[in-house]
Formats: C-alpha cells, structure tokens, sequence
C-alpha cells in the first residue's frame, strides 16, 4: 500500500488541502494518497487509535487544533506557545510530533510579497487565526498591536499571548473603529463579510492588508484595498505557504511544489464557482 496523509476536521467538505498535496505528490514523483475525513473533536483519539502504520501525517482544521496537543508526543515550541496545531507527523518509531504551520506559512507569505519586516500592525478578530497571526507578525519583528473585537471581554486570552510574546498591545472594539489608524500591517481574521461595514476604513490605516478570506473573492475589504492602491494578500497566500511546509514535513521532501500547489487550489476554487474570482 502507498504511503497517505489525510485532512481532517469538521466540517471539511470544502477542504483545499487535498487537491494541494495531491499536486504536491504529483509534481514530487511520489505514490502517495491524500484524502479528507470528516472527524469530531471527541472522535480525534479513536481516528489515531486506529490509524495504520501507512499514515505519515496529517493536516489539521477545526475543531481539532487543540485537543492535537493533547494526543501528541512532541509538541512543537509554536504550537504549545499558541495552543493549537494544524499538523500531526508520524515519526518512524511511531510517536506523533505536533506542528503549527500557519505561523511560519504567514511570515512565508508576507515574504514572497517582498515584506519581512514590519514594526506595528492591527488585527481585526480574536480567533485562533489572530493567535497564529500574533506569532507570525513577532517573528517579522513587530513591537506594537492593536487587537479589534466585537467584545473587548473575550480578548484576554489574546493579550496575554501577545504580552508572553513581547508585544505591546492595545484592544478595542468595532465601534472605535474611526480612532483606528497608523500601522504597517492591517489583517483581518474574519470571514468574509465581516469586515465590509468597516472595509473603507481598515482599507487605508497600513500599506499592507492581510485578509484570511479567499472565497469567495474579492471581499469588500479586498475590492477597497485594490481601489485606492493597498498592497493585498488573502488567505489563499496563507494557505498555500503553510500547505508546502505540511508537504515537506510528511514527505521529507524539499522544497515543495509551491507553484504547482497554488495552480492547483486556484482550478479548485473555480471549478466550485466559476466567476467568483
């Protein structure tokens, strides 16, 4: 039998990670086999139970990224500090390693957009995405942060991940959101949609604007951003970044295929609505 990985997650019917490693195998010259398997939370244990000693690894959505943590044997400094993994690697022994490939993949993407460094930035969200971001920007050497949130109560645990990291951070609430302004970095944590009552502002406070949507596209956080100049990423970015380090870790191939893997996501993408980019 072929070596596989898997992504699992619920829901995961929407899952770009298959059609990406896929490519990946493909343009590597590998027989290997990447599927994606619905998995609750309180399923994750019973699945590794299970697993065979052909899975090599596997990729990691909600709700899972945290309870990971929990069922692996090594945890990666990143993703402990965070407290959520995207990548479960099983060694040859047998034992389970636990990654976060969003952090690296967000410096990963910024850099291919020519930007590594940055000294302030705003992050609209308080999820799990704006935990991983937190990390990611202090890397590129960000100093100063200001967290916008629905309800300033629920950003504690954000403040305290930022303060462990170093950074000074401020927390505010949509309704400052004319108050907001100056950084280097503007991203957005949120889904599509909603950032739109607010997009002409956050659009114009950084020359750079991160937005984790990528379908449908553009967003109107994203079609402002374009109109008046702002330098853009999306999600997709992020996503590829942090696909070809997934790659590279469960094949011990490098580097991967990363044009390959984004050609790859983008056919996906209009084959499921075509137009919508």
């Amino acid at each position: 039998m072929p070596d596989r990985c898997a992504v699992l997650g619920q829901p995961i019917a929407h899952s770009l990670s298959p059609v990406m490693h896929r490519a990946a195998y493909a343009e590597l010259g590998i027989d290997w086999t990447y599927d994606a398997f619905e998995v609750a939370e309180d399923e994750l244990a019973a699945y590794l139970a299970s697993a065979g000693p052909d899975l090599r690894g596997l990729s990691l959505t909600m709700p899972l990224k945290r309870v990971a943590i929990d069922l692996a044997d090594k945890v990666d400094p990143v993703a402990e500090l965070i407290g959520a993994a995207n990548t479960l690697v099983f060694e040859p022994d047998g034992s389970r390693s636990a990654y976060n490939t969003d952090v690296p993949g967000l410096v990963n993407a910024f850099a291919e957009h020519g930007i590594a460094q940055a000294d302030s930035a705003v992050i609209l969200g308080g999820g799990a995405t704006a935990a991983s971001t937190l990390a990611a920007i202090r890397g590129m050497g960000v100093r100063e942060a200001t967290l916008v949130v629905r309800d300033a109560s629920k950003a504690t645990r954000l403040a305290d991940l930022a303060a462990e990291l170093g950074i000074a951070t401020a927390v505010a609430t949509f309704d400052q959101t004319e108050q907001i302004g100056g950084f280097d970095l503007c991203i957005s944590t949120l889904p599509g949609g909603a950032v739109d009552p607010y997009a002409e502002h956050f659009a114009a406070v950084a020359p750079v604007v991160f937005d984790v949507a990528y379908h449908p596209w553009p967003t109107r956080l994203a079609q402002v951003a374009y109109g008046i100049g702002t330098e853009l990423l999306n999600g997709l970015d992020l996503l590829v970044h942090q696909a070809t380090l997934q790659v590279e870790m469960m094949t011990g191939r490098s580097p991967a295929p990363l044009a390959a893997m984004r050609s790859a996501a983008l056919e996906e993408l209009d084959n499921r609505d075509p137009g919508a980019r």
